[in-house]
């Protein structure tokens, strides 16, 4: 995918491409790791490889898929890193995924981390659920697949378990304890037996004991129905029916009641769906899809996507089982595997027979099953924008909707006026072709004028390079903003090109579509494609247009600071920003860092005062 790149900056691509030419003849026959720069030095991937040679050079020779042209035409330089093994290769992969945080690999942050289930070490134990593990000698389960499955059984077990649920120690006890579902160690003296004995109860539940702990709820509530007790036989029955109701009956079971992740992944159009299936207790409990585009060889990105699951993860099964590779190399599949085994500890096994076989193939359908679904929604979306517009255009008199060009104006009283404009094609945003616009000739909040000038601006360019006409241009407004960019295109430009204007209601939604000359409304239901059509559009300007202004606010406001200083003109305060790329690191900076820039010790020391100074602007 070829960027609209500038002479100087097709030149510098060019000479990239050359540099890189020349490293590729470097690369040696050895695993490894290789990590991607853009044109700014920053790493945008990392990979690994067998063989380092044959990897990096299939990125620059033969064709791809869009994703990964759009990977490849922003690379500018690379790197690698000899390792003696596969294994190394797969861990060196991972830590340097988590330190440079690379936009073309997949990350698994912190919100997509997942959440466990901790029994807190202290004198008054609680349970949580979080996202983050400490070594701090508190007690993990997990993973679960999503927040909510963890919160169910955190609500169940404070239900069956009266631990503490406050953070911090009341004075007097409060409505849990009033409940039932707390001990007050606020008011009472605990016995630490008491609490050894239901995180012993805890711990054997989420191990997979569950069953056995229904057991014993049966067993009480049936003897508090035989002492006539029907308030508590009531409670049990009905911690009973909440234990069912989050550890329902599974058809797939094992003998052995083992702790097992079961792992299976799909791939098509350059996009990999991991599915993860959870077995504890022998049962399967849980599962979990997580869909990412892959720039690398898929068995290998696949095993990124697994190291980097386990690579916070304490709370490891007894086994793990993964699907073998598609196209059967025995001496890579088997240094991989090896690799994750001796890294966990956990044994790793690619079953290709019996029940274990099974259920990895039902992990792989179930990816499978995910990505179609992905496809679908994608290709039903798209047929509804492409019919959307279609439709558009009969409401608005017009032949047909390809192209449309949507401009929103952005100001705060006046100060750094911008525009932008976004165009989508076909019902879809085209981000290559957004543009936007400082405001030059106008002073003050003045919408129409600026309406006026960013037009005049966007369609003289038109016509002077010749670029592609919109089928229809949007405006933020009514009637006058139409008139404004009309008058300009008529009578200034000689173009004869549709604008309709969508106003906005007392909340900022959009309300109603204006179009023609005078402009009238144009009855569109409020609950058809069109109306959402128009509504995506008018969202999407605007957040461009918000996004530019506060850009150039905060770049006013830095500019403002420097300019405030004595001894700090326009080239010097541009010599400051170019050096150290913020008004934060100019602040961060010594005395001795501004003389490169030819900067007096003296001068610099008043600079950095200035910017600590909290008086000034």
């Amino acid at each position: 995918m070829e960027h609209n790149r500038s002479g100087a900056e097709k030149e510098q691509f060019d000479a990239a491409r050359e540099a890189i030419r020349n490293k590729l003849a470097l690369l040696p026959d050895k695993p490894g790791c290789y990590l991607m720069k853009n044109r700014d030095g920053v790493i945008i991937y990392v990979g690994k490889a067998k063989v380092l040679k044959n990897r990096v050079r299939s990125y620059f020779i033969g064709s791809h898929n869009v994703k990964t042209q759009r990977l490849v035409s922003e690379i500018y330089d690379f790197e690698f890193i000899i390792t003696a093994s596969n294994m190394e290769a797969l861990i060196l992969e991972c830590n340097l995924i988590k330190q440079h945080q690379p936009r073309y690999n997949v990350l698994l942050k912190d919100d997509k981390s997942f959440p466990y289930i901790k029994i807190t070490n202290e004198r008054h134990p609680k349970l949580e659920v979080t996202r983050k593990i400490y070594k701090d000698k508190g007690k993990y389960f997990g993973p679960y697949p999503n927040a909510y499955a963890a919160q169910q059984t955190k609500k169940l077990l404070d239900r069956l378990y009266p631990l503490r649920k406050c953070k911090t120690m009341p004075d007097k006890v409060c409505l849990y304890y009033h409940i039932g579902q707390c001990l007050a160690p606020c008011e009472f003296d605990v016995e630490q037996s008491q609490y050894d004995a239901m995180i012993g109860e805890i711990v054997r539940f989420l191990g997979g004991g569950h069953d056995a702990v229904r057991e014993e709820l049966q067993r009480k509530m049936e003897e508090a129905a035989e002492n006539l007790e029907f308030e508590r036989a009531k409670e049990f029955r009905d911690q009973i029916l909440a234990i069912d109701a989050v550890m329902e009956k599974q058809k797939i079971t094992m003998n052995d009641a083992m702790d097992r992740d079961i792992f299976g992944y799909a791939v098509d159009k350059g996009w990999m769906c991991v599915q993860i299936l959870y077995m504890r207790g022998g049962k399967l409990i849980e599962r979990h899809g997580s869909v990412f585009p892959y720039y690398g060889e898929e068995y290998d990105d696949f095993m990124t996507f697994v190291t980097q699951y386990y690579s916070d993860n304490p709370a490891l099964p007894k086994q793990i089982l993964l699907p073998s590779m598609p196209e059967k190399d025995t001496e890579h599949e088997e240094e991989l595997v090896s690799s994750l085994h001796n890294w966990l500890k956990v044994k790793v096994l690619l079953p290709q027979r019996g029940k274990k076989s099974q259920v990895v193939t039902m992990a792989q359908d179930n990816a499978k099953m995910m990505l179609d679904e992905k496809f679908r929604l994608i290709e039903r979306d798209e047929a509804r924008s492409v019919k959307a517009s279609e439709s558009l255009a009969d409401w608005l008199g017009m032949d047909s909707i390809k192209r449309i060009e949507a401009f929103d104006n952005s100001n705060i009283q006046g100060t750094n006026p911008v525009s932008a404009m976004v165009v989508f094609t076909d019902g879809k945003p085209d981000r290559k072709e957004y543009r936007k616009f400082k405001v030059k000739t106008v002073d003050g909040p003045d919408d129409y004028e600026t309406m006026r000038e960013v037009i005049r601006r966007r369609y003289e360019r038109v016509l002077k390079d010749g670029l592609t006409q919109p089928d229809l241009i949007v405006v933020d407004g009514g009637k006058g903003q139409i008139a404004a960019a009309l008058d300009v295109l008529e009578n200034e430009l000689g173009l004869f090109i549709p604008v309709c204007g969508l106003v906005k209601d007392a909340k900022h939604k959009t309300a109603q579509l204006m179009t023609g000359d005078p402009a009238e409304i144009v009855p569109l239901p409020r609950d058809s494609q069109e109306f959402y059509l128009l509504q995506r559009i008018q969202d999407e300007v605007h957040r461009f247009a918000i996004t530019f202004h506060r850009e150039q606010r905060a770049k006013s406001m830095v500019e403002s600071r420097l300019d405030a200083i004595p001894g700090i003109g326009e080239k010097r305060r541009k010599q400051l920003l170019k050096h150290f790329g913020s008004l934060k690191k100019i602040k961060e900076a010594s005395v001795e860092d501004f003389r490169p820039l030819s900067i007096g010790d003296k001068l610099a020391g008043q600079i950095i005062a200035a910017l600590a100074d909290p008086q000034q602007p």
